[in-house]
Order: C-alpha cells, then structure tokens, then sequence
C-alpha cells in the first residue's frame, strides 16, 4: 500500500525530529530522508510530498496529514463517522513509553460510559501527548477513582527479553493491548458501545500478532488519532503517561542520574553516563537495547 500526503514547514520537521532514529543511511536525490517504522517505509521529499509504502501505511500517514486523494466531501464523512465515536459507552485502550529509549511499557484499558462524559470533559481530558505531565500528575488519580481501568507495565529488562525480529515492537503492543482490554472487558463486564483502539497496525495484521494468545478480545474497532476522538482512549492514555511517570522517576532515583524521556541526543549523553557509572549491562535493564541510541552510546565512549 502506498500512501501520498503534503506537510508544510513545521510538520517536515517534527518528522525529521521523529524518525532521525529510524533513518536509513541511502542517500536519494530531493529527498531529505527515508526512514523505516516497523512495516513502513517514509520517504520525505524537498517539495513537500511524503510517501508512506507498506502494510501500515495509510496508519502511519494518518499521524501527519491526510492523503492527498481525499476530497473535502470525503474528510467531512469522517468527521461525521468519527463523532459516533465521542458520544458513546467504549472501552478503549492506549499505550505509553514505546518511543522512549529510557522507561517502561506501559498499556492501559478503561471503560467510560456515556454518563461519565461531563465529568472527564471538566477534567479536559484527551491525548496525554497534549497534556502536560504536571496535568497528568492532578488529574489522573481522580480518573482512576471513577473509571475501571487494568494496566500492565512492561519493564525494559523485560522487553529486552522479548525483543527479537519476529517479537516486534508492534506484535508486543498487541500482545499488551489485547491482555487489558480482554481482562477489563472479562472481570468488569461493561455494556459498551465500542471496543477502540489506537491504531498502530492494520487490523488483520494485529489479529495476527495476537493469534498465538490464550484468549483473544474480538470485536475491535481500529481508529487513528483515537485518543482526540473517544474518551475511553484518552483516560487510557493520561492512566499509561501517569504510570510511566511514576516509573521512571522512580527508576531515576534508583540509579542517581535525571534520565530525559524520548529518544534524542541528551538521551545518548546520559546514556554514556549510565554505563561510565554502572557497565553496559546496566542499559539491559533501564534502556530499549534495540533502539540507535545504543549503538552510539557504546560507539562514543572511550575506556
């Protein structure tokens, strides 16, 4: 599948900024990079043009702009369907800490009935990635207190153990994804509308990550951006982000050193820090080993 979408200035280079981890190294004449997402191939011309090839595409185009061979009556259909998606009982579910190299997993399920909607409005509640985390601090025990919710958290000692070319990133997202919605939906017995999730892969590519597990939550339906559209995936998202906080500045004070979050140059220089003080082993325990980050915090420093 191939997927075409125009970005202006400030997007080209949120993208830049996004993928300068998953770059490859081949140089195109008028492309400023192509990178690699999972099943995705990204390539960002000069002109503005972005082209998104493989399995995933169209859901990994959807995090930057709209095709380009969508018409505006096509975009107002949507947006018509997506409004369905608001005003309903769902269980949904989100996750957090996969683009951090430092910090854990974290995914969560939630149901929120229709009834609860006023109450999580008043608390501004939607994507934890636009709310800052002073916010997620305050709010998110107060969701906690009214909306059922099961999380897990994957360490990344754990996830080093589970990481290989067949267990991806995306396959252990769907393995998390389908643990808490299937416990949430099977302990709570919730009378929803909806079972949503973000969607980061296709939906049969999904169920096939999941086809290997004991007991599979059927009945999903898949949404990009889901978190902005229904509010079960948006207290998902503020539950995982309140997790993930507390985590990592727990992990921060048990090594002594103030981690950053993502995936970036400052995270490659405490990094070395890491390892002067503790060894390499040490980031198989606190680090995503398969991430760039590691290659060039082992590359830079000198014994």
């Amino acid at each position: 599948m191939n997927v075409v979408i125009r970005v202006n200035d400030e997007i080209k280079e949120k993208m830049i900024e996004y993928y300068k981890d998953k770059k490859r190294d081949k140089v195109i004449p008028y492309v400023v990079f192509q990178a690699q997402e999972e099943d995705t191939v990204i390539t960002l011309y000069e002109s503005g043009k972005c082209m998104f090839q493989g399995t995933s595409a169209d859901v990994d185009a959807a995090m930057w702009g709209t095709a380009l061979e969508n018409t505006k009556e096509k975009q107002a259909e949507r947006k018509k369907e997506d409004q369905k998606y608001y005003n309903c009982s769902a269980v949904g579910s989100d996750e957090v800490g996969t683009g951090d190299y430092f910090g854990p997993i974290v995914v969560t399920s939630c149901f929120v009935s229709k009834e609860d909607i006023p109450f999580l409005e008043g608390l501004g509640v939607g994507d934890s990635k636009k709310i800052d985390d002073e916010k997620i601090l305050k709010i998110a025990p107060q969701i906690a207190k009214k909306i059922p919710y099961k999380s897990v958290i994957v360490t990344n000692k754990e996830y080093n153990e589970k990481y290989t070319k067949e267990m991806n990133m995306n396959k252990i997202k769907a393995i998390l994804h389908n643990k808490v919605l299937y416990q949430l939906v099977q302990e709570e017995h919730p009378k929803y509308d909806y079972i949503i999730v973000d969607e980061f892969a296709r939906e049969a590519r999904y169920y096939e990550y999941v086809g290997d597990q004991p007991a599979i939550q059927r009945g999903i339906t898949f949404l990009t951006k889901a978190e902005d559209k229904n509010n079960a995936v948006g207290c998902a998202s503020i539950i995982s982000r309140y997790l993930f906080l507390k985590e990592f500045d727990k992990m921060c004070d048990e090594i002594h050193i103030p981690l950053p979050k993502g995936a970036g140059k400052d995270v490659d220089e405490m990094g070395e820090e890491v390892v002067e003080k503790y060894g390499e082993e040490k980031l198989q325990e606190i680090a995503k080993v398969n991430f760039k980050n590691t290659d060039r915090i082992l590359h830079t420093l000198i014994y």
